[in-house]
């Protein structure tokens, strides 16, 4: 008598066209729920990625107001473990940046090695002018021996355009690159044991602090073009034996960090053992060299980000919590469509039963033609879903075309697309949580089937 059920399932589903409804509101809710997760999943994810490629994957930073000098042999420790790839040092400051005549920007300066750094970060991708084949990156201007200019981010020299938010890349690479400019910058002295040669008091610095500013002129040797806006808009990229030179130049070559790049064994092991030995790799080096060794910040690049990205995992929490809500209005919609079936079929249901079929097997059909609803609903919702998200840039592009605006903007966002790739853990949970809501919207229709009584319905026929 199973067949029966089977039969009566593709009758209803043949002739009742009413509940494609209920697949059509699944699917919607599927990939609403699918495209919202994958954006957000993806958004995350590019913070924490975008943080690692500029920063490496373990950063060892000097307390404020200290340096680490001689780091070449910490790095020669670092490269020497087989966790590690590779780092390199940076030299932090701050300043203004000087383009032409009253046109100054704020900026935060890198002092970076080259070629050593793209053992780190992808530099040579995120520059708008590629290096020539065969030749090393540098920042010599003509060629590896030629004189040393500096990097600036794309977002400090221009502004994108305010309606399609690109770049004139061609017209800003014929405008600056090459052209000479001068940064303004300095470091904070202590003179409370010895007074400073041509040192102005600084307002804001403590008492025996005094700030001593540096003028350094530099071409633009190229420009960088990440789509992370924030090193997009404020980064100035500049030799660190030059920034060094001209901060400290009774100490040599210094850093304020080490950044550090995980080999492919590396990542394969717990974040937090890693850095354990990153650390040991330090505290051994700092050991009768520095006083401050153990004061020194050692964490991975993702761990820096981890507040930030908490809060955005509960704004994602709270926007699924909501369009979640929203979306169990289909138990509802499949509750009706299926009670309606039941009450227009009550004759169908009290034949089948009078040929032997029992409550409990129609019962069980019901739920399970809701199963099958909620199956077909996210199959279709899982297909659009993924259409949407893997295409959400154009459909982003078509819109601004058509209606002039904007909607994703990196000085908003941080990035200069938005991530596209679909999260698979969200499918697998969406896509059961759809069948379960189907399974249960079928649930009363199939108990009030299942109580039908055959003499009753049939007693006039």
């Amino acid at each position: 008598m199973s067949y029966l059920s089977f039969f009566l399932c593709l009758k209803y589903l043949r002739c009742r066209k009413i509940v494609f409804l209920s697949v059509a509101a699944v699917a919607m809710s599927c990939a609403l729920l699918i495209t919202v997760a994958s954006l957000f999943t993806g958004f995350i994810n590019a913070v924490e990625n975008g943080v690692g490629e500029h920063m490496g994957d373990i950063v060892i930073a000097a307390p404020s107001g200290a340096k680490i000098s001689g780091y070449d042999k910490l790095i020669d420790d670092l490269t020497a473990h087989p966790f590690i790839d590779g780092a390199t040092g940076v030299l932090e400051s701050q300043g203004l940046l000087l383009l032409g005549k009253g046109d100054v920007r704020a900026v935060r300066i890198w002092g970076i090695e080259l070629p050593r750094r793209t053992l780190v970060s992808p530099v040579e991708e995120f520059l708008i002018n590629p290096t020539p084949e065969g030749r090393r990156l540098s920042f010599a201007l003509d060629g590896d021996g030629g004189e040393l200019g500096g990097f600036v981010g794309i977002g400090v020299v221009a502004k994108p355009d305010d309606r399609t938010d690109e770049y004139d890349i061609a017209g800003i690479r014929n405008e600056f690159l090459g052209r000479k400019v001068m940064l303004t910058t300095g470091t904070v002295l202590d003179t409370r044991n010895a007074p400073g040669i041509g040192v102005s008091p600084d307002a804001n610095a403590p008492s025996g602090a005094r700030f001593k500013r540096k003028a350094l002129k530099f071409a633009i040797a190229n420009i960088v073009y990440s789509g992370m806006h924030e090193f997009d808009r404020d980064f100035v990229f500049l030799p660190i034996s030059m920034l060094a030179e001209k901060l400290y130049p009774d100490r040599g070559n210094v850093a304020g960090m080490i950044q550090i790049r995980l080999s492919r064994a590396g990542q394969n092991k717990p974040i937090d053992a890693v850095v354990a030995e990153a650390e040991a790799i330090w505290l051994r080096f700092a050991q009768g060299r520095f006083n401050w060794g153990r004061l020194a910040t050692i964490e991975s690049s993702r761990k820096m980000q981890a507040r930030l990205v908490t809060e955005y995992k509960k704004q994602m929490a709270m926007l699924m919590l909501i369009f979640g809500v929203v979306s169990g209005g289909v138990v509802l919609l499949i509750f009706c469509i299926f009670y309606l079936i039941v009450m227009t079929k009550q004759k169908d249901i009290a034949i089948v039963k009078s040929c032997g079929l029992g409550s409990g097997a129609v019962a069980m059909m019901f739920v399970l033609f809701g199963l099958a609803v909620g199956a077909a609903g996210a199959a279709l919702g899982v297909g659009l879903g993924c259409l949407v998200t893997r295409n959400v840039n154009t459909v982003e592009q078509w819109i601004s075309t058509a209606l002039g605006l904007k909607i994703w903007k990196s000085s908003t966002y941080m990035f200069s697309r938005i991530p596209n790739e679909v999260d698979w853990t969200s499918v697998v949970w969406i896509v059961a949580a759809a069948i379960i809501a189907a399974g249960a919207g079928a649930v009363i229709p199939a108990i009030v089937a299942a109580k039908l009584k055959p003499v009753e319905i049939l007693r006039y026929e």
